[in-house]
C-alpha cells in the first residue's frame, strides 16, 4: 500500500507547529514526570505509584486507520502506535483498568524515530461504568517533541475510575489522533483477583439479510473483581468489547461465511474460556456475468501511475487511485445498455491494506443520453482487511456505470483494484459479418473484382440501416448500404472493387464502421476471410522505373548534371516497340528512346542531355513509356520520383526566422565573447548566439514571413517548476495584429542542472547552474497564410510564465495528410484508436508482427495522435538476455506525414509500470534488425535526461542492428536520448549479428535530444544520412563510431559511410559531426551552426575505436559559430578539430569549406598518443576566429598538414600558430 509509516512521519514533521499550553500540568521529561521516590513528588501534591495500571489492559477506540489499532497503546512498545480514523475529529482511545482505581497521572507518548514535533489537543476523561464519562482534565493543547522523548505527562487530582479515555480534537502533524503509549498511574485499588469468569452459556446466531444476531448465556465471577462483560470474536479476531449484555449484532455481506465465539471478562481483566463456536454460512448469489470485463475505464483524474485501466485488468495487486479534491469519478463504459443487478468493488486483500471506509455513490448513463443519473445514493462502505470486497446492489438499465467517491478513511483519494458489474445485455441489435467472398475467385490484374459480405443481426432488437466497409490488405476500398434488419435476419451486400495489381490481399468487411447503431456488442462487427484474395499477373509487358542516378551525385550550383534511369519490364512479354524514357528535373525535360526490353529484364537508360543545377535542388521524376506506345498490364506504375539537393545543407521545407532579426519589444540577449556555457547562459544556447526575453505583459516578437505557411515551430525557454519537472504556459499568437490562438509552451523536457560535464552526471533537480535551456513547441494553424504575413508572439495577461525567451521560429506549408496507400493495412484494423489518450502499443505491435510474418504487406499509421508505451520489436522465443533485444525484419511502416501521423509517449522509460520491454533504448519507437522501411511519421519520446539521475532514462527513437535493406525517410524524432542508434554489440545474441549495410536516412528531422542524433556504430558500412536536419542534440548530431565490439575486428570496420547535405544547429553537447575510426567515410555538403562547447566537425580516436585507414573526406561544408570550451572549461576546441587521442588519424582531406566566426580556433590539431600524417587542406576559408588562431597546432601535437589555397583572416591569436613543444609541421 502506498501510504507508508514513513509518509506519515515525514508529512507530520513538515506540518509540526509549537503551541504554548496552559491549564493542566504537562511534563516533557518522563524522569521528572514519574519519580521513583514518592517523597520526591510530595511537594507537587501528587504521589503516583510506580506501576503502570494500563499496561496490557483491554482497550477500546472510536476507530483506527489501517493496522494502527488501540491495542498498541498498552503494549509497552513506544515504536508502535494507535492512529484514529483520519479527517474525522473528535476521536478517542480508552483503557479498562479492570476495576475502579485511584489515579492521578497519565503519561502519553509518541514514537521518536523519524517523527517530527507536533501538538495534539486532548482531554483526559474517566468513567466507572464505561458509558458515562466526566473530565479528569479538560481539553488542552500538548506538545510532543522528540527532543523530550515525545512524552507528555499530565497530573491531576486523585480520582477513582475504571475507564480512562483520551479524547483528541486536533493534531498539527496528521489529521488523526495518535498515541504510542497510554500509561496510567495512581495509588491503585483492589488487586489479587486471578480467577477467570465461567464460560458463557450456549452461543446461538440468527440471520436477517446482512445482519447477524448473536445470543449467549450469562457467566458468573467468583474472584472478587466482578463480572465486567464479554468479548466477541469473529474468525478468531476480537471485534467487540461489551458490558454485561447477552446479545450482539454484526453486519456482514450475505455471501460471506463467518464464525463467532464469546469470552467473559471480569474486573481484573481475567478472560474465561471460549464459548461454543457458531457459523453463519453465506448464500451463493445467482450466477453473475461481469459485463465490465475488458471494457474501457476512465476517471476524473489519477495519482501517479495508478490509472483507471488498473481497475479493470484482472489484477488485485494493481489499482486506480483518484487525484485532486473530491468528488472523484471512475467510469466503465459497457458500450450499450445492460440490465445490471450489482456492482462489486475490490481492493487488494493483502494485510498491508488495512480496513478502510469509502463513501461511494453509483450513477449510470442511458445509451440514448449524455447525462448521468443516480442509481444508488452515496453511502459509506467498509472494506474489511483480509477480504476488501464490497458489493452494492443495483437494479437499473444503463450503458455506463460510474462510481463517485467523496471519502476514504484509508487514503486521500478513492481507490479501486477491480470494478465488476453484474448484468446482462439489454435488448439491442447486434450486427455481425458472417462471411466475405469475391468473384471471380481467381482474378488477374485485368479482372474486375466484386466483393460480397453476409450481414446478420444476431441481437434481440431490430437494426436501422447502415453500411459495410470492404477492406483489401487493411485499406478501405469501398462500401455498400445495408438495409434495416429485424432481429435474427440477414442480408448479402456487394461492392465492385475494380481491378487490382498482382499480389495477395487480406479481405475483410466491417459493418456499421462509424458505430452509428447502438449494439449489444461493438467488438464483433468485422470479419476477415480465412484465405487471401490472390490476383495473378496478367499476360503482357509492364514497365517500372526502379531508380534514378545523377552525375555528379551532389552537384554545386551551376554544375551540369547527367542522369541514368533503371527501367524494369516486370511483365510476361517483351515491350517490342521502342519507348520513350522521360526525366523531368525542375523545369527541364529530357527524353530518351529506349529499345525493346525483354520480359523480366532491367536496363540502365542513359538519359540524353543534362540539367544545370539550381540552388536548393529539385525533384527528379522519371517515366517509362512516357508516350504510351506500349499497352501494359498496369499503366499506373510507370513513374518514380526522388529529390536532388544542390549546394550545402538540407533542402528543408520550412524557413527559420531569428527573434533578434524581427521586430520586438523585450530584452535582447547576447552571448559574451567566450560564449560561456553551462551557467544558465540563454544567449550562448541561442541560434546566432542571440535571443529575445519577454517579461512584461504586452511584450512581443514579430516576424514577417517570406513563405506561405500553415504551421509554426517556436524554439523557446520558459522557467522550470520550483522543484523541477517543468511547467506549461501559453503565449499568444497574433496574425497581422489579430489574435489567432494560444500556443502551449513547455519546460518539461529542458533545464538540466549541475556544474559537471559528465555525460550522465546532470540532474533534473534545480540548482544554480543550468544548461539545455531551450525546447520547441509546434502547431498546425487553422489556415494557410501567404508570404508577407506578420506572425507575432506576445505575452498577454493570461500568459503566466515568469519569462519567455524566444530564439527562433520555423514557418512551413505542411501538405495535407496522405491517403492510405494500396496494399497497406491500417493499425486501426488492429484496434488502435487515434487521439483517445489510451495506449495503442498492442495494436501497432500486432500489425508489425503480421507484416513481418507475411499476413499483410505494409503497416499504415493514419493521421492522428497514437500513444505508444512499449518499444515495437520481435518477441524473442528463446528469451535470450534480461531484456528482449530482437528487432523487426521485413517490415514496411508508412504514415500520412510527419506532421500528421505522430507516435507519442507520456511515461518516462524508468517509470513504466511493470518495466520496459527493452534496456535503456526506452519504451517508444522501433527496434530494427533488417530490411525495414519506415517513412512519414513522428516519434515524440518522454525523455527528460540522458541518464544517471535516479536511474532516469531518455530512450531511443530507432535502434537495433538495421542489417541490409533498411530505409528510413521523413521521420521526426524529439525528446529521446538518441534519435537513431545503429548497431548492437556482437556478444548481444551473436546468432543475429548483422551490421547495417546500405542503410539510408533521408528527410529526417531530429531535435531536442539528450545524446546523439544518429550514430553509425558496430561495423556500419555503405550507409548514409542525406538531406536531414538536426537541432539541439545532446551529443554528436551525426557520428561514425568504428567501435571494437564486433564479430571480426579485421573485417567489421565502419567504412564507406557518408553524411551528405545535412543541416545541424545548436548541439548543446559534443560535436556537429564526428568520425571515430574506420575508412573511406566522408562528411560533405553540410551546414553546421552554433555548437555550444565542441567542434563543428571532429575526427578523433578517443572512445577506443578501430584504426583510421584509407581516406576520410571533409568537403564543401559550412561551419558557423562552432567550437567551444568544455570539461570544466579547461579544454578549448576548434571549429574543425583533429584529435589523435590514442591512435593515428591518417588519409584526411579537408577541402572547399568555409569556417566562419569560430569561438576559438578555425582548425585545431590536438595532442594525444597518435600522429596526424599528411593531412591536406585545400580551398578553405577561415574568418574571424574570435578567441584563437586560424589554424592551431597544440603543444605535443605530431604530424603535418599541407595547405593549398587557404585564406585566413581576422584571427585573435594569429593566422597559423604552432605552440612550443609541438612536433606538427604546417606547410602553407
Amino acid at each position: 500500500m502506498r501510504r507508508t509509516n514513513l509518509f506519515r512521519m515525514v508529512a507530520a514533521t513538515a506540518a509540526a507547529t509549537l503551541i504554548a499550553t496552559a491549564g493542566a500540568t504537562a511534563v516533557a521529561n518522563p524522569a521528572v514526570a514519574r519519580p521513583a521516590d514518592p517523597a520526591a513528588a510530595a511537594g507537587t501534591g501528587f504521589a503516583p505509584a510506580a506501576t503502570n495500571l494500563a499496561q496490557g489492559r483491554p482497550t477500546q477506540e472510536s476507530g483506527h486507520a489501517d493496522v494502527y489499532d488501540s491495542s498498541r497503546v498498552v503494549d509497552g512498545n513506544p515504536g508502535s502506535y494507535w492512529e484514529s480514523v483520519n479527517n474525522a475529529f473528535p476521536q478517542w482511545v480508552q483503557v479498562d483498568l479492570g476495576s475502579s482505581q485511584s489515579v492521578n497521572q497519565v503519561v502519553l507518548k509518541l514514537p521518536t524515530a523519524g517523527w517530527g514535533s507536533r501538538t495534539q489537543t486532548l482531554s483526559v476523561r474517566g468513567s466507572t461504568n464505561g458509558s458515562s464519562f466526566t473530565d479528569l482534565v479538560g481539553s488542552q493543547t500538548y506538545t510532543f517533541d522528540p527532543a523530550s522523548g515525545s512524552t507528555v505527562t499530565i497530573n491531576f487530582s486523585s480520582a477513582s475510575t475504571r475507564y480512562v479515555r483520551i479524547t483528541v480534537t486536533a493534531n498539527s502533524g496528521w489529521p488523526a489522533g495518535q498515541l504510542s503509549e497510554l500509561e496510567v498511574y495512581g495509588s491503585g485499588g483492589t488487586t489479587g483477583d486471578t480467577i477467570a469468569p465461567s464460560v458463557p452459556g450456549t452461543l446461538s446466531q440468527s440471520t436477517s439479510g446482512s445482519t447477524i444476531t448473536l445470543n449467549w448465556g450469562a457467566s458468573t465471577d467468583s474472584g472478587g473483581s466482578g463480572l465486567a462483560g464479554y468479548n466477541v470474536y469473529r474468525g478468531g479476531n476480537l471485534i467487540a468489547t461489551l458490558g454485561t449484555v447477552l446479545t450482539y449484532q454484526d453486519t456482514q455481506p450475505a455471501t460471506a461465511t463467518v464464525s463467532y465465539h464469546v469470552r467473559a471478562r471480569d474486573g481484573a481483566g481475567n478472560l474465561s474460556g471460549n464459548s461454543n463456536t457458531v457459523t453463519r454460512t453465506g448464500s451463493n448469489p445467482p450466477a453473475c456475468t461481469n459485463v465490465a470485463q475488458g471494457k474501457s475505464m476512465t476517471a476524473s483524474g489519477s495519482t501517479f501511475s495508478f490509472t483507471p485501466d488498473k481497475a479493470n485488468d484482472g489484477q488485485l495487486t494493481t489499482y486506480w487511485e483518484g487525484a485532486a479534491s473530491y468528488p472523484q469519478n471512475l467510469t466503465v463504459a459497457l458500450g450499450a445498455n445492460h440490465s445490471i443487478s450489482g456492482v462489486t468493488v475490490k481492493l487488494n486483500p493483502d494485510p498491508a491494506w488495512g480496513t478502510r471506509t469509502q463513501t461511494i455513490q453509483v450513477l449510470g448513463r442511458d445509451q440514448a443520453s449524455s447525462a448521468y443519473t443516480s442509481l444508488v445514493s452515496s453511502a459509506a462502505y467498509q472494506f474489511a482487511q483480509g477480504s476488501n470486497v464490497v458489493t452494492i446492489p443495483v437494479s437499473a438499465t444503463t450503458a455506463d456505470v460510474q462510481l463517485r467517491f467523496t471519502g476514504n478513511t484509508g487514503a486521500p483519494s478513492g481507490q479501486v483494484a477491480e470494478l465488476e458489474v453484474c448484468g446482462t445485455p439489454a435488448p439491442n441489435p447486434d450486427l455481425v459479418v458472417s462471411s466475405v467472398t469475391w468473384s471471380p475467385t481467381s482474378p488477374s490484374e485485368v479482372s474486375p473484382v466484386t466483393l460480397s459480405a453476409v450481414v446478420q443481426n444476431i441481437g434481440s432488437a431490430s437494426a436501422a440501416a447502415t453500411t459495410v466497409n470492404f477492406n483489401l490488405a487493411g485499406a478501405v476500398v469501398g462500401s455498400a448500404t445495408v438495409g434495416a434488419l429485424a432481429a435474427g435476419a440477414s442480408t448479402t451486400v456487394s461492392f465492385n472493387a475494380g481491378t487490382r495489381p498482382m499480389g495477395s490481399y487480406a479481405v475483410s468487411a466491417v459493418v456499421d464502421p462509424a458505430n452509428t447503431i447502438v449494439e449489444q456488442n461493438n467488438g464483433n462487427n468485422s470479419f476477415t476471410a480465412g484465405s487471401p484474395l490472390v490476383v495473378a499477373q496478367a499476360p503482357g509487358p509492364d514497365l517500372q522505373v526502379l531508380g534514378i542516378a545523377s552525375n555528379p551525385p551532389n552537384p554545386a550550383v551551376g554544375a551540369s548534371v547527367s542522369f541514368t534511369v533503371a527501367v524494369r519490364n516486370r511483365g510476361t512479354a517483351a515491350t517490342g516497340a521502342t519507348t520513350v524514357t522521360r526525366l523531368v528535373a525542375g523545369s527541364t525535360t529530357l527524353n530518351t528512346n529506349t529499345a525493346s526490353i525483354a520480359a523480366g529484364a532491367t536496363v540502365t537508360v542513359a538519359v540524353s542531355g543534362s540539367w544545370t543545377a539550381t540552388s536548393g535542388g529539385a525533384t527528379l521524376t522519371a517515366t517509362a513509356d512516357a508516350t504510351n506506345v506500349v499497352t501494359e498490364t498496369n499503366e499506373t506504375n510507370n513513374s518514380f520520383s526522388q529529390s536532388i539537393v544542390v549546394g550545402r545543407g538540407a533542402a528543408v521545407p520550412y524557413v527559420s526566422y531569428e527573434a533578434e532579426a524581427g521586430r520586438y519589444q523585450g530584452t535582447l540577449l547576447e552571448a559574451d565573447p567566450l560564449r560561456t556555457f553551462g551557467h544558465t547562459n540563454f544567449a550562448s544556447e541561442s541560434s546566432g548566439r542571440k535571443s529575445v526575453r519577454l517579461t512584461s505583459t504586452g511584450q512581443f516578437v514579430e516576424f514577417t514571413s517570406a513563405n506561405e505557411a500553415n504551421s509554426i515551430v517556436v524554439r523557446n525557454s520558459i522557467p522550470d517548476a520550483p522543484g523541477g519537472g517543468g511547467i506549461e504556459a501559453t503565449i499568444s499568437l497574433y496574425v497581422n495584429d489579430v489574435f489567432s490562438r494560444k500556443l502551449t509552451l513547455s519546460s518539461k523536457h529542458s533545464w538540466l542542472y549541475g556544474n559537471t560535464d559528465g555525460p550522465e552526471a546532470l540532474t533534473n533537480t534545480p540548482q544554480a547552474d543550468a544548461r539545455r535551456l531551450f525546447d520547441e513547441s509546434n502547431a498546425l494553424l487553422a489556415q494557410s497564410y501567404p508570404a508577407g504575413t506578420r506572425f507575432k508572439l506576445q505575452r498577454d495577461s493570461g500568459d503566466t510564465a515568469a519569462f519567455y525567451v524566444i530564439d527562433m521560429i520555423d514557418l512551413e506549408q505542411v501538405a495535407p495528410a496522405a491517403s492510405q496507400p494500396a496494399g497497406c493495412t491500417s493499425i486501426t484494423s488492429y484496434g488502435a484508436v487515434p487521439n483517445d489518450g489510451l495506449d495503442d502499443t498492442a495494436a501497432i505491435q500486432r500489425a508489425v508482427t503480421d507484416d513481418q510474418n507475411g499476413v499483410i504487406s505494409c503497416v499504415w499509421i493514419p493521421a492522428g495522435q497514437w500513444r505508444q508505451e512499449q518499444k515495437i520489436l520481435t518477441d524473442d522465443p528463446l528469451n535470450r538476455g534480461t531484456h528482449n533485444q530482437v528487432g523487426i525484419s521485413n517490415v514496411t511502416i508508412r504514415g500520412a506525414g510527419m506532421w500528421h501521423s505522430q507516435l507519442y509517449t507520456l511515461t518516462e522509460p524508468q517509470n513504466v509500470v511493470g518495466g520496459i520491454n527493452h534496456p535503456h533504448e526506452g519504451n517508444f519507437g522501433f527496434d530494427i534488425d533488417k530490411n525495414t522501411q519506415i517513412s512519414d511519421i513522428a516519434i515524440f519520446g518522454s525523455g527528460r535526461i540522458r541518464g544517471g539521475d535516479g536511474n532516469a532514462e531518455g530512450g531511443v527513437g530507432l535502434n537495433g542492428r538495421f542489417g541490409t535493406g533498411t530505409r528510413i525517410s521523413n521521420v521526426w524524432i524529439e525528446h529521446a536520448n538518441v534519435g537513431a542508434w545503429v548497431g548492437r554489440d556482437y556478444d548481444n545474441i551473436p546468432d543475429l549479428w548483422g551490421p547495417a549495410d546500405g542503410l539510408e536516412f533521408t528527410g529526417m528531422r531530429i531535435r531536442n535530444t539528450y545524446a546523439d542524433g544518429i550514430n553509425f556504430s558496430n561495423g556500419t558500412r555503405n550507409s548514409r544520412v542525406f538531406n536531414s536536419s538536426f537541432r539541439t542534440t545532446g551529443d554528436d548530431a551525426l557520428a561514425v563510431w568504428a567501435n571494437p565490439y564486433v564479430k571480426d575486428r579485421n573485417v567489421d570496420i565502419a567504412h564507406d559511410n557518408h553524411f551528405v547535405n545535412n543541416t545541424i544547429q545548436l548541439p548543446w553537447r559534443a560535436n556537429g559531426i564526428a568520425i571515430y575510426g574506420g575508412y573511406d567515410n566522408s562528411i560533405e555538403n553540410n551546414l553546421i551552426y552554433d555548437t555550444a562547447n565542441y567542434p563543428g566537425i571532429m575526427l578523433a580516436t578517443d572512445h577506443d575505436p578501430l584504426p583510421f585507414s584509407g581516406t576520410t573526406l571533409i568537403a564543401n561544408n559550412g561551419l558557423y559559430r562552432t567550437g567551444g570550451a568544455f570539461w570544466n572549461e579547461d579544454q578549448e576546441f576548434g571549429a574543425i578539430t583533429i584529435f589523435p587521442a590514442t591512435r593515428d588519424i591518417v588519409g584526411v582531406t579537408i577541402r572547399d569549406t568555409d569556417i566562419i566566426d569560430s569561438t576559438f580556433d578555425g582548425i585545431q590539431f590536438k595532442n594525444g598518443g597518435g600522429n596526424i600524417p599528411n593531412l591536406a587542406v585545400t580551398n578553405v576559408r577561415i574568418d574571424k576566429s574570435n578567441n584563437g588562431a586560424g589554424i592551431l597546432a597544440m603543444s605535443g601535437a605530431r604530424g603535418n598538414a599541407n595547405l593549398t589555397n587557404v585564406t585566413i583572416t581576422n584571427s585573435a591569436d594569429g593566422n597559423i600558430v604552432i605552440q612550443p613543444g609541438s612536433q606538427f609541421v604546417i606547410t602553407p
